[in-house]
């Protein structure tokens, strides 16, 4: 009973929809509207503006010393047994929330000891961090 329902139904649904247009498409029928005309493109703001300096933490867990060190890009800094080159830095523009970016190798003199070479975030330290027994390094921010 269901399948003869809804075969009859499928062989009405074209003869319905060409009914409609027909209907549509009459004598009295309105004129078809123009296409609206297409919006003029936008450019986004630039996600990450790239800076000249990072501001990085580094936590000395043996001592419980914190320090803040200023680094160029290009350049690198010694803390310890860490040698961290700070390849590039990457700020959000002023108009979006306050985040920082720094790509960063970090290398241990220690032989058995991790090193790091990748992306920080400041907003996100967890994402990405060294994994170091002695060390605890984070981006602050970068500036120009």
């Amino acid at each position: 009973m269901r399948r003869a329902l809804v075969a009859a139904l499928l062989t009405l649904l074209p003869a319905a929809a060409a009914h409609s247009q027909s209907v549509l498409s009459g004598p009295g029928a309105p004129a078809p509207e123009a296409p609206a005309p297409a919006p003029a493109p936008v450019t986004p703001a630039p996600e990450w503006v790239p800076q000249r300096n990072a501001v990085l933490e580094v936590l000395d867990k043996v001592d419980a010393v914190s320090r803040d060190y200023t680094v160029a890009v290009g350049q690198s800094v010694t803390v310890g047994s860490l040698t961290i080159a700070v390849q590039a830095c990457q700020a959000h523009p002023p108009d979006r929330p306050a985040d920082a970016a720094a790509y960063l190798a970090i290398t241990d003199s220690h032989p058995d000891e991790p090193g790091f070479k990748g992306w920080m975030l400041a907003a996100e330290p967890w994402v990405a961090m060294l994994q170091s027994p002695l060390y605890d390094v984070r981006v602050l921010r970068c500036q120009p």
